[in-house]
């Protein structure tokens, strides 16, 4: 049978194209997607930017008063720790979390208080200054501190910001990590980025700076490393 896309004789086996056709349809579709995902996410941020530039000008907005309205206290042992103001309103409209503690009875709702505990002055400084203005200066340990933040208070758009950070900063080196620190929390895009990297250096993986962490910690991260590997050799030696 010819194939329709190049017309070469080939074993139809229910298929239209032959194998190399297909896989060539198949990445051109999963690039388009990929992009038009790409695009919604980058209005998704533009939407949610907008949002919170109108939520983040308490002093032109009537509605949110002049002063702040709630404190967030560090944990009493840490020598720099300092009650951080912030509007109510903020918290509310950025993380579900925080809207249920402060839209209930609970104590935090009653005192115009939340302990954050697990976390330093600078961290929490900057989770504060992200949530006026959509930005943060990232390194690796800050850009993983808020990261994880993001995670437990639900701030998704946070999460997004520092997994393009550390997804824009990939590199061999790092991935073993990322790899482990995205399934921690969650984070599927970063997964999918150091994943990549992984796959096409396979046969250094033992070198690894983390592998001996990642063999005593999670082990099966590695397993799923080398399952997904096998995987992609047996469906490359499928297509030819």
């Amino acid at each position: 049978m010819e194939c329709l896309s190049c017309e070469k004789v080939y074993d139809p086996k229910n298929m239209v194209t032959c194998n190399n056709c297909y896989e060539k349809e198949n990445e051109e579709l999963k690039r388009i997607t990929k992009e038009i995902d790409e695009l919604k996410r980058k209005n998704e941020e533009l939407e949610f930017k907008t949002s919170i530039l109108s939520l983040s000008t308490p002093f032109q907005n009537r509605s949110l008063g002049l002063s702040t309205d709630l404190l967030l206290l560090l944990p009493a042992d840490d020598s720099s720790a300092s009650a951080i103001p912030i509007h109510r309103n903020i918290l509310v409209n950025l993380s579900p979390v925080f809207k249920a503690m402060l839209e209930s009875d609970m104590l935090e709702s009653r005192s115009g208080t939340i302990k954050i505990a697990d976390v330093s002055c600078e961290t929490l400084r900057a989770f504060v200054v992200y949530l006026y203005t959509a930005e943060a200066c990232l390194d690796d340990q800050m850009a993983g501190n808020l990261l994880a933040l993001g995670e437990k208070y639900q701030v998704k758009y946070l999460k997004a910001y520092c997994e393009k950070f550390f997804i824009s900063n990939m590199n061999w080196d790092k991935s073993l990590q990322l790899f482990a620190f995205a399934n921690k929390y969650n984070c599927q895009q970063l997964r999918s980025a150091s994943l990549d990297v992984i796959m096409n250096h396979m046969d250094q993986l033992t070198k690894n700076d983390y592998y001996d962490e990642l063999l005593e910690n999670n082990p099966l991260l590695l397993v799923e490393i080398c399952q997904t590997h096998y995987r992609k050799q047996i469906t490359t030696a499928h297509n030819y």
